[in-house]
């Protein structure tokens, strides 16, 4: 078989798998979001953390208990880290110095998980699990919790109340994210993956010295580092290490992972706003995306000139064998496309337009299908976009789901679009302007400042992936990287929710004759095209001095 039509068979299994879950996966998250019982533990959980799951809150006090536990979880995992030393469970390693104890804080909690560390030589067993694993599921649950309130300002009519911010983080880690998670994790034990609390282990001699691998509970860290769209690794190597990702079956249910419940929410969205119709859009809208860049990087990585590469089938460079060109576009595509950041490959040796192909997908938003909520909200603010440009076009005053989006809602959907280019492009031009962050870059030139450009694209857009050639572990990079994650993360939601909130308090306006239809293919089209638009007039000339010049060089 060829590794072209065996990467065309992974696709088409992929999304098989995904299209038998989204129907019932979907249809699931819409019940759990919109019930009124509460199950026994979550009673307990909602009575030690003395909250009212029934109290309505408006978008002032979603938003306060999203950063106040956001808060929290920063300063409990930045102690954790300080005092692993003098923990039980450390396989001995010293506690994290407070630079990169704050950026990890920051990546984990912001669901980025950008490591500037080597997770199997730097934390231990109760930081790896206590710390990390469990802001997976929580982090990956603030993001659905903010994108169902989102919904519901869509949904709901002449009142500003969005649900209550701690019903909705508490479901989403019981009902969905623990379940899901714990199934997912036999799967991956039966597979390969090693799940124990194994101390560390020498297991040769390599080159005239010792090679060690110390063991831990991977399989169920890495399931909802997949699942929750967090993508930071037990080990360095991420997803590439065969403890982690041992065979191309996994890595494709990896794969499958990552986009399923963004994928499922697009159908929660049309359950919950009253028009199955238009999850399925939205969802065209996403697939378009996803699938032309796919396409478009298998084309990159296949098609590459010259005898070595044509004798590998291709620009093998960075990938594992286990996997091929096929599995690891697929991958590259899907993790970059979403806010995960999990690789099985490094993007640092694609091909030049394979690494800038990598870099756009998470310019654009990361909506395609996006991470775990943010996915859906970012999609749905560009969808008021969209909107907004077709009402100019026609003279009309833009409505969306029976909402008129007006000079409010436009300058909270202007603000939220704007926040993620300021931060990358500022930062970045930051770091090339200052002598010290420039001796971090392992190339020159053009590639180079794709090394940084990554970086900062990355963890603004709560990513996590790198470029492989930036040596990040710096006070410089530490502290501008966990700035970026934090305010890339946080800013964002502080408009989704008041966009939501102002919707909410809207009466509906009838459909007319001249109402855009919002759930038909030419609507998907425009959204297609002012997302293309949008982020290329935005990241064009940076990219032009990174990925295109050396692609085209």
């Amino acid at each position: 078989m060829s590794p072209v039509l065996a990467g065309v068979l992974q696709l088409l299994a992929l999304m098989a798998a995904l299209a038998l879950a989204y129907v019932p996966l979907g249809t699931y998250l819409a019940r759990v979001y919109s019930s009124s019982t509460h199950l026994r533990i979550e009673r307990w959980i909602y009575k030690g953390i003395g909250a009212d799951p029934d109290t309505e809150m408006r978008w002032p006090a979603y938003l306060r208990g999203v950063l106040a536990f956001s808060v929290a979880g920063v300063l409990f995992l930045y102690l954790l880290q300080r005092l692993q030393g003098v923990l039980p469970g450390s396989l001995g390693f010293a506690s994290i110095d407070p630079d990169q104890a704050f950026n990890t804080a920051a990546s984990f909690v912001a669901n980025t998980n950008w490591q500037s560390y080597y997770g199997e030589q730097a934390m231990g067993h109760v930081v790896q699990t206590a710390g990390l694993a469990v802001q997976n599921f929580v982090s990956a649950a603030v993001g659905i919790a903010v994108a169902v309130a989102l919904v519901r300002g869509f949904a709901r009519s002449r009142t500003g109340e969005l649900g209550n911010f701690w019903a909705d983080l508490v479901r989403g880690v019981v009902r969905v994210l623990v379940p899901i998670a714990v199934v997912g994790a036999v799967i991956l034990v039966a597979c390969g993956v090693i799940q124990n609390f194994s101390g560390i282990h020498e297991v040769g001699q390599f080159l005239g010295g010792a090679q060690e691998w110390n063991g831990g509970a991977v399989a169920s860290q890495e399931v909802i580092k997949e699942l929750g769209t967090n993508g930071g690794g037990y080990f360095n190597a991420n997803s590439a290490h065969p403890f982690e990702n041992p065979t191309p079956f996994t890595n494709l249910f990896e794969i499958f992972l990552i986009l399923l419940i963004p994928v499922a929410l697009t159908r929660t969205f049309g359950i919950l706003t009253g028009s199955v119709r238009q999850g399925y859009a939205i969802l065209g809208t996403m697939a378009t995306i996803w699938l032309a860049f796919v396409a478009l990087m298998m084309w990159t990585e296949f098609a590459h000139h010259g005898p070595a590469l044509q004798a590998a089938g291709g620009a093998m460079e960075g990938k594992e064998v286990r996997f091929g060109i096929g599995g690891s576009s697929i991958f590259a595509v899907s993790t970059t496309l979403t806010s995960t950041g999990a690789v099985d490959s490094f993007h640092s040796s694609y091909t030049g337009l394979g690494g800038g192909i990598t870099m756009l997908g998470m310019m654009l938003g990361e909506i395609a299908p996006g991470g775990v909520g943010s996915g859906l909200y970012g999609m749905l603010v560009m969808a008021v976009i969209a909107v907004f440009i077709a009402g100019l076009m026609v003279g009309r005053t833009p409505e969306y789901l029976g909402k008129k989006i007006g000079t409010r809602e436009i300058k909270y959907a202007a603000c939220y679009i704007l926040i993620t280019p300021a931060l990358v492009l500022v930062l970045t031009a930051a770091a090339m302007a200052l002598p010290t962050p420039g001796d971090s870059m392992t190339n020159s030139g053009a590639h180079g400042f794709s090394e940084i450009l990554y970086a900062y694209t990355s963890a603004a857009n709560n990513n996590g992936s790198a470029f492989a050639g930036l040596n990040a572990d710096t006070q410089w990079f530490n502290t501008t990287l966990g700035l970026a994650m934090l305010l890339g993360r946080f800013l964002p939601m502080v408009f989704v929710l008041a966009l939501a909130g102002s919707l909410a308090g809207q009466q509906p306006v009838p459909a007319t004759k001249g109402t855009l239809s919002t759930e038909k293919p030419l609507f998907a089209g425009l959204l297609v095209g002012a997302v293309l638009i949008i982020t290329g007039l935005t990241y064009f000339p940076a990219l032009a001095l990174g990925p295109l010049a050396e692609g085209l060089a």
